[in-house]
């Protein structure tokens, strides 16, 4: 019976638009060029609202949010800031209203161009960042997530933001050292102060989750989920259902992989690209995991959709408070992502595409081990 639903799914897949025999002969060029025309047509609708959160925590966002990082940090050359203002409000003007950085992305210089670049749109759109490491001498030396830390992050990074209330304050590690109830304590007391509006967590466990939003309701739980790392869909997912806390997503394309423009002869950057030690990025396991990208580049190519618009549609497409945040430096990239928040594809063949998807194995580990031990198990 399961052999025969398996073949069934298979079938529907392939004829839903697949036909991987026939992608054999094709370049990844050419679906990517097919997506023209969707850009063309959907490129001035803006960016639908998806809310995080229930109750008090509820928080209405743009359905597609924009990861700031790689403006400054960790992924390659480090672009021309006037472009990357340019780009940001761009954004807004696309409808764009959720926008994700950091304290430790520079340090401090991801927030200071966030900042500069959309402080003064503050009342119509959002802007969240985090805290939960010590920063000393400009680098990251470990977690710290004391109540005084939290304090002292929340005012500077309001004063780097051009902002007078974050509207997103996350955790961004666990921190061992201190419980996890007076980390929720301390951003509840600055709710009720009126300098925090909600309160997030990054990589962390479903206990952990239960045990914060018991002192504090939780708006939403960041962590890496894609097509490439299926992870949060063990424990995560569940427990922001059943407690009514929004999901998002970081990483969405794959740190890049997914968009198809990756592969086994890539050169990283060695001054600013942390993948280039990373195991999933070493050029065997890029060429090994092609596979998957072939998937997204197959299925894509008969809807118009690029490997990436694909990857991003079906994370769009499994709940309505999942709101993932793709970063880019490129305005063409920035358009192709945004294009995916009105796909109207049926459910069945996301379905499909995700039953292919699961019979891949990835290879490498998303993080080397000494940096995976700051990521809650």
């Amino acid at each position: 019976m399961e052999n025969s639903e398996n073949n069934s799914n298979r079938r529907d897949f392939l004829k839903s638009g697949a036909l991987f025999g026939a992608f054999a002969l094709v370049s990844p060029a050419v679906s990517f060029a097919n997506s023209a025309d969707n850009l063309t047509k959907k490129r001035t609708k803006k960016v639908p609202m998806r809310t995080l959160g229930k109750g008090k925590a509820a928080f209405q966002v743009s359905a597609l949010g924009l990861g700031c990082m790689g403006t400054n940090y960790h992924r390659g050359r480090v672009p021309n800031r006037q472009k990357m203002l340019e780009l940001m409000q761009e954004a807004v003007e696309m409808g764009v209203t959720l926008f994700d950085t950091a304290e430790v992305y520079g340090p401090y210089i991801n927030e200071e161009i966030v900042g500069e670049a959309i402080g003064k749109f503050k009342n119509k759109i959002s802007i969240t960042t985090k805290f939960g490491f010590e920063i000393q001498n400009g680098k990251s030396v470990g977690q710290n997530s004391r109540p005084e830390q939290i304090r002292k992050v929340a005012e500077e990074s309001m004063k780097r933001l051009n902002i007078d209330v974050i509207d997103l304050f996350y955790q961004h590690r666990f921190d061992p050292k201190v419980p996890i109830e007076d980390v929720a304590g301390t951003v509840k007391d600055l709710i009720q102060e009126g300098k925090v509006k909600h309160f997030g967590m990054c990589e962390v466990s479903a206990d952990t989750i239960r045990k914060a939003h018991a002192v504090q309701p939780l708006t939403a739980i960041q962590s890496e989920y894609s097509l490439m790392w299926r992870e949060p869909e063990k424990e995560i997912l569940p427990i922001c259902e059943e407690l009514g806390i929004g999901f998002v997503p970081y990483s969405p394309v794959g740190r890049g992989y997914l968009t198809g423009m990756l592969n086994d002869q890539w050169q990283f950057y060695p001054q600013n690209d942390m993948r280039q030690d990373w195991p999933r990025f070493q050029p065997e396991a890029m060429k090994d995991n092609y596979k998957l990208v072939q998937l997204l580049i197959d299925f894509g190519h008969e809807r118009g959709l690029t490997p990436a618009q694909v990857a991003l549609g079906w994370l769009l497409n499994k709940n309505e408070w999942i709101v993932p945040i793709p970063g880019t430096t490129k305005f063409v990239h920035l358009h192709e992502n945004m294009v995916t928040a009105h796909l109207d594809i049926p459910n069945q063949e996301w379905k499909a595409l995700e039953n292919e998807v699961s019979k891949i194995q990835i290879v490498g580990d998303r993080y080397p081990a000494e940096q995976q031990k700051q990521v809650e198990n």
